[in-house]
């Protein structure tokens, strides 16, 4: 099935795939100062899409300038003038949906319908939300004798990743620029395209120039500008643990803020009680979410040892009843990976779990049948893991879940608290109770009980090696502000310097 793209807006804008041609730099396009590039794959087809300016250093800084230059006037609008370009936003990004949705599902692979329903949706869904709620957000407060004070931060330095793009940018982008904060954007080299057509969206909506900017590169290059820059005042970062580290180290010289998200080994806990088919097949689909390419993926699921093989038999059937192909077509649950790189890594791991004595029940290295074009790895499930093989404890970032079995309950909350990793997990059991108490106890950033449905207005983050902040709801408006508290007297105030 072949992807049909359509510009159905009335503003003529460049197409949502192609080779695009230049930088948003100080609120226009601008021709890039070199013609290195970066070529964006199809990964289902291995064929190019397009490319995008390969950014300098000097690109970056000069966007810093520019956001830096627009931080003090658009700081200072009221709080209806800074909403009004994020309204219009949204009308254009519901026209456009379809067009996000299949410019998505050509650079990262996952399979059209989902996009639509989750990547797209969520990303729409997010913006209405904080459109709902910034109207009654306490930017000031009192507190005793004291104005409390919510002030944005400052210039902003957003860094996404490649897996769930439109959605990572939104989160960073819509509460900092409520807030009063001016932004450069580093988007994934891998898929930068949807976030270049989100901007030409934002070109339309009469935010003063250099209040948003848009560089594309490579992380070494223009993300090591940003995090360095003393006109950064935050990093915000979805990404590894490498990347991770370096920035952090970068702006601690200048002692910015940094939010990172780094990833996760997410365990999914089923009591003895659960819904042992429920669970185990919702925990499966779910680590095979975008082909696991996701930082929340329940990779790890630990089942009580007395019902173990009737969880392993349910585990690789429902890995084998999922389609793999064609991500355009709506019978595929798992599209292809992103690159020939990230299927070499998940197919060596697969590798490494045979070699670790775990046994192979669902899938393998093989290419699924029928698939010698486009970068496909089957849904693979191991039986027989302890939690101290490297499958069990590294973030494969691949339609891979290892079942893991457990003693009682203590030694369930024992093994899914023995990782680096603190980032989402999810319990399962009859009792409501049973299972909060569980997750009460489980040192992760979210967790699922039952089933819940992922809430936008909730905090998401991580603990341990997962990262340090919040986004979503609340959580992601305050990451961006700092808070001032000015102490208000009847009349001035003498004070005694000699008792200090």
């Amino acid at each position: 099935m072949t992807a049909t793209l359509s510009d159905t807006g009335t503003t003529p804008r460049p197409a949502p795939l192609g080779h695009r041609e230049a930088l948003w730099i100080g609120g226009r396009w601008t021709p890039p100062i070199t013609d290195e590039r970066f070529t964006v794959l199809d990964p289902a087809r291995e064929e190019v899409i397009g490319s995008v300016p390969a950014g300098t250093a000097e690109e970056a800084r000069r966007a810093v300038e520019a956001a830096a230059a627009a931080f003090p006037g658009w700081a200072a609008l009221p709080l209806e003038a800074r909403l009004r370009p994020l309204r219009k936003l949204l009308e254009l990004m519901e026209a456009e949906a379809d067009i996000l949705a299949d410019t998505i599902t050509r650079e990262v692979g996952m399979p059209r319908h989902l996009v639509r329903g989750v990547q797209v949706e969520f990303a729409l869904g997010l913006l209405r939300s904080y459109l709902d709620a910034l109207p009654d957000h306490p930017f000031e407060q009192w507190v005793g004798g004291s104005l409390v004070l919510r002030e944005p931060v400052g210039v902003v330095a957003c860094i996404t990743p490649w897996n769930v793009p439109l959605l990572l940018v939104m989160q960073k982008l819509v509460p900092a620029l409520a807030v009063g904060c001016t932004v450069v954007l580093k988007p994934s080299e891998i898929t930068p395209l949807n976030t270049f057509r989100l901007v030409d969206l934002l070109a339309e909506c009469d935010l003063p120039p250099g209040v948003v900017n848009l560089v594309s590169g490579s992380g070494p290059v223009i993300g090591s500008v940003l995090a360095a820059h003393p006109a950064i005042a935050m990093v915000s970062l979805t990404g590894s643990q490498r990347a991770g580290r370096h920035v952090s180290g970068l702006a601690a010289e200048t002692v910015k803020r940094v939010h990172l998200e780094l990833g996760g080994k997410s365990a999914n806990v089923v009591l003895e009680d659960a819904d042992l088919e429920t669970a185990v097949g919702a925990g499966i689909r779910q680590a095979c979410f975008n082909s696991g390419q996701a930082c929340l993926a329940w990779s790890r699921l630990l089942v009580p040892g007395s019902r173990y093989e009737e969880a392993v038999a349910i585990a690789a059937a429902t890995a084998d009843s999922l389609g793999v192909g064609d991500p355009f077509d709506a019978r595929n649950d798992l599209g292809p990976l992103v690159s020939e790189t990230a299927r070499a890594r998940v197919r060596d791991y697969i590798r490494l779990g045979e070699q670790e004595g775990a046994r192979l029940v669902a899938g393998g290295a093989q290419a699924p049948e029928g698939l010698d074009r486009g970068f496909y790895v089957r849904p693979t499930v191991f039986a027989d893991v302890h939690n101290g093989m490297r499958i069990a404890r590294e973030e494969i970032f691949g339609p891979v879940t290892v079942l893991i079995p457990y003693e009682d309950e203590a030694d369930a909350v024992r093994i899914a608290n023995d990782s680096d990793y603190g980032l989402h997990g999810a319990v399962w059991s009859a009792s409501t109770e049973r299972a909060l108490a569980v997750a009460r106890r489980i040192r992760t950033g979210r967790i699922d009980v039952n089933g819940a449905p992922f809430n936008l207005l909730a905090p998401f983050g991580g603990y341990k090696h997962s990262g340090n902040g919040r986004e979503l709801g609340t959580w992601g408006l305050e990451a961006f502000c700092e808070v001032k508290a000015v102490q208000v007297g009847a009349g001035p105030v003498q004070v005694d310097l000699g008792a200090r």
